[in-house]
């Protein structure tokens, strides 16, 4: 072993030589910890390199360049999925795809720049102690904040995810509910600078005993979990956005949700899920008779309903996502992306609209100036989506009082559930069916992280897949794959009892932010002495 360490200095010279190339390469190969490629073994060395490569730049400024590069590589591989979103849509050139992925990097790769610059200035000479590490680790739990809130926020992707264990094991994460999930990204970092710090010093029983329980850590297995009484029901149709858009395919759409539905034993109260997009009929009264004949089976909801409560059956209740319409003067001025509660009598008893929307994909911002110049939503419609009034918990009765998060507002930590009204389970429907094949994986992955800091079971139903059910510890009891058709019958698993995360929100992580950047400066000045 002894005669590989010189092998990893010149390494590390090399890195150092050439630090922006360097950063760049680290950058992309960080990214390969997320899933679907799941290599959190050599996400973690990257980023372990990338803290030495910061720790040698000359200053502050050196250091934010090298921390923007290594944005650049990083998250134009997480985000390469957004390029296939553009192949559903005919307004644009899908070629504007693969340069929506490294423009929207450019502003990105602005936090990790902001990361570098902050721990350089703060660790003004590395004396290759633990400053570095944890200043950098400090420092990267405020920027992943910041990224999930400045212009609306964008939080996909948190380092941490690369400490998720594997489906049926929560791995390192399972300690999120004490730190939160940008703080667990903090920890990631600290791991990862950890180990190449200790790599490069040939502290080879500190990193044989740490690497030991990183690994026992990510693949420690647990039990199987109590189990819920709520029966439940998820759908997951496996329409492509192909067929979503096609209105001469609208009916046998609804008739393979239907078949997926149907009873099979006498279950009561049973709940029924479907996802996202799946419905385009309009269940609500009130719209001009011409919505309802674009749309609607005999053009009226209260056939819509009547036959989706047939279905269902007896002490069944359906959620699934829908559009509702604003309407002014008898014209649509806007609509909602929600989901409604149908009961087995086909009565609304519940309704959720999503409030965080994404940005080009339900509205086009700037839209005065951004559509003279042709730029469309991804989206088909020519109205835009408007935002509800934020979390909300839906008091079902007999089926439990559910929290719903509607496809991407489940990445927000934090920013799931109503504050007060915690609900029994979180609903979280969506259709990934835009996003290749990379993006999916990735977004189940961030479902499983609010289970674990919430503390509460995730049901999702999606029209293509990833589609599961996830207990309270983000163990994965049922799952469904991309591209595949089927439905899960199982029972909505117990929540745990609250946990310290969803009792002081995202102030928790940014008060383990202040403690890493404190342990930094204790370092600091033990070096000093």
């Amino acid at each position: 072993m002894t005669d590989k360490i010189p092998i990893f200095r010149r390494f590390v010279t090399c890195v150092t030589r050439w630090p922006r190339l360097s950063a760049l390469v680290l950058g992309v190969v960080s990214a390969t910890g997320f899933q679907p490629l799941g290599l959190w073994p050599l996400a973690l060395l990257a980023m372990g390199v990338f803290v030495l490569i910061v720790a040698a730049a000359p200053d502050w400024r050196s250091a934010a360049w090298r921390g923007w590069i290594f944005g650049m590589g990083h998250f134009t591989l997480g985000n390469c999925w957004i390029a296939t979103a553009f192949t559903y849509q005919a307004e644009m050139p899908a070629i504007l795809g693969w340069a929506a992925v490294p423009l929207l990097s450019l502003y990105l790769a602005v936090y990790p720049a902001l990361t570098a610059g902050a721990a350089r200035a703060l660790v003004r000479r590395d004396h290759g102690g633990w400053a570095m590490p944890f200043a950098f680790a400090g420092s990267w739990i405020i920027s992943e904040w910041l990224r999930s809130w400045i212009f609306t926020g964008y939080a996909w992707n948190p380092f941490g995810m690369v400490l998720l264990g594997p489906m049926d094991r929560p791995g390192i994460a399972a300690i999120t509910p004490w730190l939160g999930t940008y703080a667990l990204s903090g920890l990631a970092v600290l791991i990862a600078a950890g180990l190449v710090y200790a790599l490069r010093d040939r502290r080879f029983i500190g990193l044989t005993l740490a690497s030991t329980l990183l690994v026992a850590g990510m693949y420690w297995p647990v039990g199987k979990g109590a189990q819920g009484t709520l029966a439940v029901t998820v759908v997951q149709p496996d329409l492509g956005q192909e067929k979503l858009d096609d209105p001469r395919l609208f009916e046998s759409n609804f008739q393979t949700l239907a078949a997926l539905s149907l009873p099979r034993d006498d279950r009561e109260p049973r709940l029924v899920l479907w996802p996202e997009s799946g419905l385009p009929d309009y269940l609500r009264d009130g719209y001009p008779q011409r919505y309802y004949d674009q749309t609607t089976v005999e053009g009226s909801p209260d056939y819509a309903r009547a036959r989706i409560a047939n279905v269902i059956g007896p002490g069944s209740l359906l959620m699934t996502g829908a559009v509702d319409l604003d309407l002014e003067q008898g014209r649509a001025i806007g609509a909602r992306n929600a989901v409604t509660a149908l009961n087995s009598e086909g009565q609304i008893v519940g309704s959720y609209y999503k409030a965080h929307l994404v940005p080009y994909g339900e509205y086009l911002p700037l839209r005065w100036l951004l559509e003279p110049l042709g730029a469309r939503r991804l989206v088909a419609g020519a109205i835009d989506f408007l935002p509800g009034p934020g979390p909300r918990t839906l008091d079902l009765g007999p089926w439990g009082h559910a929290g719903v998060d509607i496809c991407y507002e489940i990445i927000f930590s934090g920013h799931v559930t109503e504050p007060g009204k915690r609900p029994d389970y979180i609903f979280n429907p969506s259709n990934d069916g835009w996003f290749g094949a990379f993006g999916p994986p990735q977004h189940f992955a961030q479902a499983r992280l609010r289970a674990i800091e919430e503390g509460l079971p995730v049901l999702r139903a999606t029209t293509t897949g990833v589609s599961g059910i996830i207990d309270a510890r983000g163990v994965v009891r049922n799952h469904l794959d991309r591209l595949k058709v089927g439905r899960m019958d199982t029972f909505v698993p117990p929540a745990a009892p609250p946990t310290l995360f969803s009792q002081l929100g995202n102030i928790l992580p940014l008060c383990w932010a202040i403690v890493f950047l404190g342990l930094a400066i204790i370092a600091l000045r033990r070096r000093a002495r």
